[in-house]
């Protein structure tokens, strides 16, 4: 957000220290620290608020782009075509028959 490098940061302090002085400035800093933490934690929620909007946008167009491609089923088959039923053959599938089991070997290291 802010481009502030390590000097800027100690300007600052030395400023701030000169300005509010030694005894005001701890509880000054805690002030700020916890200040900038909710102002961190406010816009993380409006960020997260936006993207969810965002999202519920772009599925609502989803939405409608599917619903406008998508044909009746009245209109798709006209009502005077007749289907002919179709029956399945079986399929002769193989099973597999069970191999013996095999004695492991034992693995001894080499000397």
């Amino acid at each position: 957000m802010f481009d502030v490098g390590f000097s800027e940061i100690v300007l600052i302090a030395v400023v701030a220290l000169v300005v509010v002085g030694p005894e005001k400035l701890p509880k000054l800093a805690r002030t700020l620290g916890a200040l900038v933490g909710r102002m961190r934690g406010y816009v993380a929620t409006v960020k997260g608020e936006v993207e969810r909007e965002m999202q519920l946008e772009d599925l609502k167009k989803l939405q409608q782009e599917i619903q406008s491609h998508q044909v009746p089923a009245a209109v798709s088959q006209p009502k005077t075509a007749k289907l002919k039923a179709v029956t399945a053959k079986p399929v002769k599938t193989r099973t597999a028959k069970p191999q013996p089991k095999r004695p492991s070997k034992k693995v001894t290291p080499h000397e």
